[in-house]
């Protein structure tokens, strides 16, 4: 058994020393600036070639890693980095290099388009809508949601028309996958009936029905409904323009 004694049998002095020593190393620790993360300690990607060799042959294992690692940077040391302070440059490049070690990888476009797009900040959420454009069309079929996402905030966040016209078109150009909703598909023809090009609109709408692209019913008839409603605009207009000769 352990020779111990009570607290009672310490004595006065050497109890007020501890207390001192303890009451000290508190408030230095409270004084001491809590460790931060740091918008530039956002080090630059390594090359593709060597991520695959320090890889040992699993990239997509390394790709999954380093994405959790990219995302997960805003939360260092019990302290947040908001997106919008980040290198974009180098957010793209890790994006990029992550694409290359597992292109089939959907996280990366997610990210891009939902978690860096979505900043207060139009030049860094251009970069980011840009950057997921540049990557669907190396593959339309697999990368269309995050497209189609990033026109959604080009119409609404950036109130860029030109530039959600855009994606909308090379949604409808170049997405060829019959399992597409319509909605994404009509995407531009809706755009276009919002800026009043409604001719144009009725043609593309009209152009996809006969094409076939579209085979869920109820998709079809909401696509039906949308002709209907745009011609008889067309018509109104029509009528109005007569009246005024």
């Amino acid at each position: 058994m352990r020779d111990e004694r009570p607290l009672s049998h310490v004595s006065a002095p050497v109890l007020a020393l501890l207390a001192a020593g303890l009451a000290l190393q508190l408030g230095l620790h409270a004084a001491l600036p809590q460790p931060q993360a740091k918008a530039p300690d956002l080090l630059p990607p390594p090359a593709t070639s060597l991520l695959r060799l320090a890889s040992l042959g699993e990239p997509i294992a390394l790709a999954k890693i380093l994405m959790l690692q990219l995302q997960s940077f805003d939360y260092q040391s019990g302290s947040r980095v908001p997106y919008r302070d980040l290198n974009y440059a180098i957010v793209e490049a890790w994006l990029a290099r992550i694409l290359d070690l597992d292109p089939r990888g959907q996280y990366p476009l997610f990210a891009a388009s939902k978690l860096y797009a979505e900043v207060p900040d139009q030049a860094r959420a251009r970069r980011m809508l840009d950057f997921v454009y540049r990557w669907y069309l190396l593959d339309p079929n697999r990368r269309w949601p995050w497209l189609a996402h990033a026109a959604v905030l080009a119409k609404h966040q950036l109130k860029d028309m030109k530039l959600a016209l855009e994606y909308a078109h090379a949604l409808q150009e170049y997405t060829t996958d019959k399992n597409v909703p319509a909605w994404a598909l009509t995407m531009e023809a809706f755009i276009r009936t919002d800026l009043s090009e409604l001719e144009t609109a009725r043609l593309m709408i009209g152009g996809l029905i006969a094409s076939g692209r579209i085979t869920d019913p109820s998709e079809l008839k909401f696509l039906d409904g949308r002709l209907h409603e745009i011609e008889a605009r067309l018509s109104k207009k029509g009528e109005k323009a007569k009246t005024l000769r």
